[in-house]
C-alpha cells in the first residue's frame, strides 16, 4: 500500500492489537487508537502498577500495533512499529470522546476503569492488502 492508502485506512479505523514483549515472552492486547497524522495514540485501560500489562509496557523497547480487516471482497493489514511511552499531555473528556470510540469492557464496570494514553513513536509502517 502507498502512504495515502495507509493513512486512509488508519483514519477510518479505530481498533487494533498492540503487541509487547519482555525478552522471549509476548503479550498482545486489543486497544483503540487515535491517528491524526501528527501522533499515534493508544487508549490503555486498567493498567496498574505491577499488572501484567504494565510490566510488558515497561519492558518493551519496540512495540508493534496491528490494524486489519478481513472480508470477502477486501482484506488488509497495517503494522506500525516504534517505541511506546506514556503520553505526557492531558486531554479533557470531551477530546477523548472525540478521539476514541466508546469503551467496551468484558468483565468489569466501565466506571471502575482508569485510562492512560500512550504514544507510539512511529518508526516504520507497513501496509498490505489483497490484490484488486
Amino acid at each position: 500500500m502507498d502512504e495515502d492508502a495507509v493513512d486512509g485506512y488508519l483514519r477510518r479505523g479505530n481498533h487494533g492489537v498492540l503487541a509487547l514483549a519482555d525478552a522471549n515472552d509476548a503479550y498482545a492486547v486489543p486497544l483503540s487508537y487515535h491517528d491524526d497524522g501528527d501522533r499515534f495514540l493508544l487508549r490503555v485501560s486498567g493498567h496498574a502498577d505491577g499488572s501484567e500489562k504494565q510490566r510488558y509496557l515497561d519492558a518493551t523497547d519496540t512495540a508493534t500495533f496491528v490494524c486489519f480487516a478481513a472480508a470477502v471482497d477486501e482484506s488488509w493489514s497495517i503494522h506500525i512499529r516504534g517505541p511506546i511511552a506514556e503520553w505526557s499531555v492531558t486531554a479533557d473528556e470531551a477530546t477523548l470522546n472525540e478521539w476514541f470510540p466508546p469503551f467496551r469492557l468484558f468483565d468489569e464496570s466501565v466506571e471502575d476503569v482508569t485510562f492512560v494514553l500512550y504514544g507510539l513513536d512511529v518508526e516504520t509502517v507497513v501496509g498490505r492488502r489483497t490484490a484488486d
